[in-house]
């Protein structure tokens, strides 16, 4: 497996698998890899070649938020890879990324307004620009995001759309630990206290959905039940629970089609996310 930190190198290295008529699967993370990135890359694994890309993206994060203290580890992650069976890593610096004097940026509307849009300022604007940028670079034939990240891959899916980008978009199901705390990087902020306490939300989270499969259909209710079993843990602190229609993120009145339930709690200091969609298509 190859480890490549420039555009230049990338590019020489796709063009030529492009010659041989390899497929390419690509998967962006920001690193710190664990079992959810890897079954992105073993899903990826039904093309030729996947790429996996490592790049904790600044222009994505907010004021006081962990872009410092994001967790790094290139070792590890090439090992990661390597287990998945990736072929290569694309890990460039920021200034390899970003220009000096970069100022053109990718923005939406809609999809980004709710939910982290609404409680992360500037984040989807910093995530649809990264990410066009590494389509371009990498021009992949499939790309893989994981379904924890719901907003994300429909913010993704539409911006692949809109802009009549020729790459297939695959979501793929959350992985979770045993006792249900869906897989994250931010995880190894926990302590021992606050990874137990995590998992109200998950526990919260699947109340709602039994509440939907018993037959609820007032997302009022089923909100207002989800957030009673949040509060009754001290360490957390709800920074959204909210049921939309899971294709453009807009707010529903009935539980009715395509419907995501997501949730983004802080646990001590450290936020999460979690969500659950209903009615499948």
């Amino acid at each position: 497996m190859k480890l490549v930190k420039t555009i230049k190198e990338i590019r020489e290295i796709v063009s030529e698998w492009k010659k041989e008529g390899f497929t390419i699967g690509f998967v962006p993370t920001m690193g710190y890899l664990h079992e959810g990135h890897q079954s992105l890359i073993k899903n990826a694994l039904e093309n030729d070649k996947v790429i996996v890309s490592i790049f904790v993206n600044p222009i994505q994060f907010g004021p006081g938020e962990d872009f410092a203290t994001y967790p790094r580890d290139i070792d590890r992650d090439m090992e990661k890879c390597s287990e998945a069976g990736a072929d290569l890593i694309f890990a460039p610096l920021p200034e390899e990324m970003y220009l000096n004097d970069f100022s053109t940026f990718v923005n939406m509307t809609g999809p980004t307004d709710d939910l982290c849009g609404k409680t992360r300022p500037g984040h989807f604007k910093g995530v649809c620009t990264v990410v066009n940028k590494l389509f371009n670079i990498v021009a992949p034939n499939k790309a893989y995001f994981g379904e924890k990240d719901a907003q994300q891959l429909a913010v993704i899916k539409r911006m692949v759309r809109d802009l009549n980008i020729n790459i297939e978009i695959i979501g793929c199901p959350i992985i979770r630990e045993k006792d249900g705390l869906a897989k994250s990087s931010r995880n190894t902020y926990l302590s021992v206290e606050e990874r137990k306490a995590a998992l109200v939300i998950n526990k919260a989270l699947t109340g709602g959905k039994n509440m939907i499969q018993n037959g609820e259909k007032n997302p009022d209710k089923i909100v207002s039940a989800i957030t009673s079993v949040i509060n009754e843990e001290p360490l957390a602190k709800i920074d959204y629970i909210k049921i939309v229609d899971a294709d453009t993120i807009s707010t529903v009145s009935e539980i009715n089609g395509n419907i995501l339930v997501a949730a983004a709690v802080y646990i001590g200091k450290t936020r999460l996310i979690d969500n659950f969609i209903t009615g499948e298509n």
